[in-house]
């Protein structure tokens, strides 16, 4: 308990002489000086950490959002695909609570021909219903229509083509696109290469470039009969509300699709790719962790050499009834202010930073000309930043409670400060 006429913790006058001593002038002895180098060092290391977490969550966020809109999130595979079952085991796994997509795919490779270029391509057979369904593609089509895409005998004659692709090629919508498969049709000396023209219909753009130089849709039945599949099918992807859940629904769609089906989700398949991106995420917030670390570390040199200046007002202050409590929240507020007041500036920066950070780009390709974010290497053309508020919090609550320890050793050295030895050479 308080005794009777004495000052609670953090009262007024302990407040008021810590904001005195932080902003005292060289000639009082203050130390406004390490005071603005800490400050500023806290404060850009706060924004710099909120600056690349956000960016590497948006990047991840970006990656998830595009490859598994244009591929899918669990695939089936079994002596299902070869038989009348499949359509069955298709409609069963669309019936999945959590399922929004199901659909059987042929994709194989073969060489695209254009005028005066040719290169290797990924094919991706699917219905017309299906390419439809797909939004990430559907929705992207910049030339071109859907529209006679798999109409015809056997699918008919047209095709859809990855933008990038199409150009490489020198080929627009409604020119002719020469394809040729090495596995084709089956003669009596072995499958033979495949060779066939077809019509591009559109082309689309999904703002990958992984994806846009490389892949073409074409119709299912057509690409069984190209590729020499007769009435089979590669997998069967599916597409859930919440990929991040997919592991946990692999039982319940093999359930589904079949007793002798093989389901493995998109983790799997891109093991190594999520697996680097996971770990290079964690460092950099380890190394970032560090950084603050350091620049937090600065408030020491500034309180000690504080403590040292204000010996004699420390005195003064014992000498007139100031606890040994009192001397050490005194110079923990003061401390503690430069922590608090350089996490909350870095904190402010960091996030206007990721939400301007478009115009930010635009503005630095503008004044220097360059690129800042070229999607041939980062497959995105624009920086993405994703704010997470929780790990906003969590680099918040480090910052504050950093500056904090650093801040207790001097401030217990100041509370256990002899009057009679500080006053002795006055």
């Amino acid at each position: 308990m308080t005794p009777a006429g004495a000052a609670p913790p953090f009262s007024q006058w302990e407040r008021t002489v810590a904001a005195r001593y932080l902003l005292a002038k060289k000639s009082q002895g203050g130390v406004a000086l390490i005071s603005i180098i800490s400050f500023v060092g806290i404060m850009l290391a706060v924004a710099v950490l909120i600056i690349v977490m956000s960016v590497m969550n948006g990047f991840r966020t970006e990656l998830l959002g595009r490859i598994l809109g244009f591929q899918g999130h669990l695939y089936v595979t079994g002596p299902m695909l070869d038989t009348s079952a499949r359509d069955e085991a298709v409609r069963r796994i669309r019936a999945v609570p959590g399922v929004v997509q199901a659909i059987p795919v042929i994709e194989a490779q073969a060489m695209a021909l254009g005028p005066a270029q040719i290169t290797g391509a990924v094919v991706r057979g699917i219905t017309p219903a299906d390419l439809r369904d797909t939004k990430i593609v559907s929705g992207n089509i910049t030339s071109g229509s859907l529209n006679g895409f798999g109409v015809g005998d056997y699918g008919g004659d047209e095709v859809i083509v990855g933008s990038r692709l199409a150009q490489a090629l020198g080929l627009r919508a409604g020119d002719d696109l020469t394809l040729i498969s090495p596995t084709g049709g089956a003669t009596a000396f072995g499958a033979t290469p495949q060779r066939k023209t077809y019509t591009i219909g559109g082309t689309f753009t999904v703002g990958m470039s992984q994806y846009d130089q490389a892949y073409i849709y074409m119709p299912l039945t057509q690409a069984q009969i190209f590729f020499g599949r007769e009435d089979t099918v590669d997998v069967i992807e599916a597409k859930v509300i919440d990929p991040d859940r997919a592991a946990a629904m692999k039982t319940t769609v093999q359930q589904a699709a079949g007793p002798a089906a093989i389901v493995t989700d998109w983790t799997q398949r891109d093991s190594s790719f999520w697996g680097a991106l996971k770990v290079e995420r964690n460092v950099m917030r380890l190394i970032l962790m560090l950084v603050v670390a350091i620049a937090a570390a600065n408030i020491i040199s500034g309180l000690v050499m504080l403590v040292k200046n204000k010996g004699r007002d420390i005195a003064i202050l014992r000498t007139m009834g100031a606890g040994q409590g009192s001397i050490l929240r005194i110079f923990f507020m003061a401390g503690a202010s430069i922590g608090v007041l350089g996490t909350l500036a870095g904190l402010a920066i960091g996030v206007l930073f990721c939400a301007f950070i478009g115009p930010i780009q635009d503005l630095v390709e503008w004044v220097t000309g360059a690129t800042v974010f070229s999607n041939d290497v980062y497959y995105l053309s624009h920086i993405p930043a994703r704010v997470d508020w929780r790990e906003v919090s969590l680099i918040t609550a480090v910052s504050l409670g950093l500056a904090f320890v650093w801040t207790l050793p001097p401030a217990w050295r100041a509370s256990r400060l002899d009057p009679v030895e500080a006053l002795r050479y006055e």
